[in-house]
């Protein structure tokens, strides 16, 4: 369920677009070494976790209407993945 047009795919994140919460989910190779970073689309960092588990519930209730970005990082700071996301309110 991981696999997409581009090949394997460490993050899955649903629902999309979302309005209280979105749920991050990771491939088996993210550990707490990476980082996971969202950005609004003026670049400003909204958020920065280490993924603990391999499903995340990030909560919403800061995050305004419009489309956010997300990265995750290794622990070289290398960008492995990114994608973007819509919340609706």
């Amino acid at each position: 369920s991981f696999i997409s047009d581009e090949g394997i795919k460490t993050v899955k994140f649903y629902p999309n677009p979302a309005a209280n919460f979105i749920i991050f989910e990771f491939g088996k190779d993210v550990n707490k070494s990476f980082t996971l970073l969202v950005y609004n689309f003026i670049g400003k960092k909204m958020t920065e976790l280490k993924p603990t588990d391999q499903k995340i519930t990030l909560a919403l209730s800061e995050y305004y209407r419009g489309v956010y970005i997300f990265q995750l990082r290794d622990a070289q700071g290398n960008v492995v993945e990114s994608g973007k996301f819509q919340v609706v309110k």
